[in-house]
């Protein structure tokens, strides 16, 4: 969450790192020395991760400068993502909105608000549908039940945390990646609106 402070604003986030073994002083003293002293390291699930309190004009200039000083740092390590899911479930959007979970399930049924919720984009064959929160977060914004910061959060995760996966693809087998990114040209309009 944003703390107000003059122009610059405190911005709170986590990356999810790898290539890296644990958060020794061999990790850690590097990441300090590349600008990283405003994060807190941890593991969880076998992941590390640095919970970020850094102070910068906008959320994408604060992480854009983590993940430029956890690369600086020059440990082996790479950003996974933001650790920010886009896909959520009606609890996830309830507990993101400050609402209840019976009127997020009447937003998706349509009996509250005007209707035309986003689809759900998985698990629809096992009855636990979940939603890209990036469209969900525009139909909120729309229907002035979030704020634009909601929005523009969501838009500036949702493509840190796509280029990161496709960089993370990319170590994985780049020529399959290619191929994708090749298959994706032919797809796109001559002129995107």
């Amino acid at each position: 969450m944003p703390v107000a402070g003059g122009c610059e604003t405190e911005h709170e986030f986590v990356l999810v790192l790898s290539g890296v073994p644990d958060i020794g002083h061999s990790v850690m003293n590097p990441l300090f020395e590349a600008g990283c002293g405003d994060a807190i390291p941890s593991v969880r699930f076998g992941r590390i991760t640095l919970s970020f309190a850094r102070t910068a004009p906008s959320l994408k200039e604060a992480v854009f400068s983590a993940i430029r000083d956890v690369m600086r740092a020059n440990i082996g390590a790479t950003v996974l993502c933001v650790d920010e899911c886009n896909l959520v479930s009606k609890a996830d959007i309830a507990r993101r909105i400050g609402r209840s979970r019976q009127m997020v399930g009447q937003y998706v049924a349509g009996t509250r608000g005007p209707g035309n919720f986003p689809a759900p984009v998985c698990d629809l064959a096992v009855g636990h549908p979940l939603w890209q929160w990036c469209e969900v977060s525009f139909w909120l914004w729309e229907n002035a039940i979030v704020d634009d910061a909601v929005l523009n959060e969501s838009r500036l995760l949702a493509a840190v945390n796509s280029v990161l996966d496709l960089m993370h693809q990319r170590r994985h087998d780049n020529q399959l990646v290619e191929e994708v990114l090749q298959f994706a040209e032919e797809l796109m309009p001559a002129h995107p609106a």
